[in-house]
């Protein structure tokens, strides 16, 4: 797996954990309104990926992008639809998103490179 993958996975599910164990109730309930969030409904998961992604990039929150791009790709979305989300992203966050686009194709980039290895 890319450095930036692991980096990413291992520093987030650290953090997550150290929260958890804080055993506060809002932050619980938050995580828990999120895993749920994104289960099927009357929306697939695929979807609900892509539309987190497309939030996360105009709200540009770099760790939200990874983690959206990395679910996004297991669920089986392709290049073509993540850069058609981040275009549509980048035209309702405006210029300002670009960076993040920039950085989203990098790590979009590792994760094609981890599923050949």
């Amino acid at each position: 797996m890319s450095d930036i993958i692991q980096e990413f996975n291992d520093y987030r599910s650290k953090m997550n954990e150290k929260l958890l164990a804080d055993n506060n109730k809002i932050v619980k309930r938050i995580f828990n309104l999120d895993t749920n969030a994104y289960a099927p409904g009357a929306l697939d998961v695929k979807t609900k990926e892509l539309l987190g992604l497309v939030a996360s990039a105009v709200l540009r929150c770099d760790d939200c992008v990874k983690y959206h791009l990395e679910t996004s790709h297991k669920e089986g979305v392709t290049k073509e639809e993540m850069m058609e989300a981040m275009g549509i992203a980048t035209l309702v966050g405006g210029t300002i998103v670009v960076p993040h686009l920039r950085r989203a194709y990098e790590f979009w980039e590792a994760l094609e490179e981890a599923e050949t290895k």
